[in-house]
């Protein structure tokens, strides 16, 4: 999750709740996306969203439950399931399990996908926050934020079984399908690099004119796209940590959305309620095609591959933001954008 200062977010939340006002619905770009629903939900905070394919869901982690969305009836569920200062919703494919994380009680939940019922509550490293399940070895790997540590969960043993210390502040990973896990390390501004089969750091790639990297994603041929809290994007090799493209997007994203089936990165950005769109369609064809507004505080968010509906969380903020102090939402203004093509 996306440490922001207070100072830099009253200013720019400032200016960037002026400009979308002032924007209003703007006309679709070159990639024809834009708002065209708004699901409401509960109040309270929220991290990442996941899309579930096998059963056409969404899921939000929003504070102390998980929102469903029916994703072909827009049906909500507004407290699927209990959790505790939540981070991520992990779907376990080829299975009936969702996996959660908690930072409240530094734990790995494990639930029945059906319904939403606890299974098990798995002890993670301090502040398990992005996760990501890796279909070589049937474990989900949990990123501890502060703690810089990546825990190890069996989720049909129900139970961790080893640990990685990384250091830095862990933000979310990617993996490339041979073996390594990439993970962006905020207070480093670099990506660490890990053999999953001997569970070591082997190298870390810098991330020049990055600062604070949070989402991140491999795309199709072999690279991984980093988005960065300054407003940046950055495109590298995977195998090399070769830089391939700094490209300008909005400030303060927490995501990146990658769309196998079009071949396109989104990255909604919270401080400047944009969405920067960014076409791959070769290994240094790497450019922005369109900025989308969207609304701030929209930072992360999830994609409907089939569909090529995104769905971005967000909430109207409270202005203005006591010095020193973190923001706080208006009620009954929460909500899950969903963008599509016009």
């Amino acid at each position: 999750m996306n440490k922001i200062s207070t100072l830099s977010l009253f200013s720019v939340l400032t200016f960037a709740l002026g400009f979308t006002t002032a924007c209003g619905q703007a006309a679709p770009g070159a990639s024809r996306l834009s708002v065209v629903d708004r699901i409401g939900g509960p109040d309270g905070g929220w991290d990442y969203a996941s899309f579930d394919s096998a059963r056409r869901r969404v899921y939000v982690a929003h504070g102390s439950s998980v929102m469903m969305i029916e994703a072909d009836t827009g049906k909500v569920t507004a407290n699927f399931a209990a959790g505790t200062h939540l981070h991520s919703v992990l779907t376990i494919p080829g299975s009936d399990r969702l996996l959660t994380t908690n930072s409240g009680d530094d734990s790995a939940r494990l639930l029945n996908a059906a319904d939403g019922a606890l299974i098990a509550s798995v002890p993670t490293a301090k502040d398990p926050d992005a996760a990501i399940y890796d279909p070589s070895s049937g474990l989900v790997l949990v990123m501890g934020g502060d703690s810089g540590t990546i825990t190890f969960v069996d989720v049909k043993a129900a139970k961790a079984v080893g640990t990685l210390v990384v250091g830095g502040a862990l933000e979310f990973p990617a993996l490339d399908g041979t073996g390594k896990l990439f993970v962006n390390v905020e207070t480093k501004n670099e990506i660490a690099v890990i053999d999953l089969a001997t569970r070591a750091v082997t190298t870390r790639y810098p991330l020049a004119g990055c600062v604070a990297p949070t989402g991140l994603a491999y795309v199709q041929g072999g690279r991984l796209v980093s988005a960065c809290a300054n407003g940046v994007a950055k495109i590298l090799d995977a195998a090399s940590g070769k830089d391939l493209a700094t490209l300008k997007i909005g400030a303060r994203p927490d995501a990146v959305l990658y769309d196998a089936t079009r071949g396109l990165a989104y990255v909604p950005s919270g401080m400047t309620g944009t969405m920067a769109v960014i076409a791959l369609s070769g290994p240094r064809d790497n450019s922005v095609i369109d900025s989308v507004v969207t609304q701030v505080g929209a930072r992360t968010g999830a994609v409907d591959e089939k569909t090529g509906r995104i769905y971005l969380p967000a909430a109207q903020y409270v202005l203005p933001v006591p010095q020193g102090q973190r923001p706080t939402t208006k009620p009954g203004t929460f909500q899950v954008l969903v963008l599509d093509r016009r």
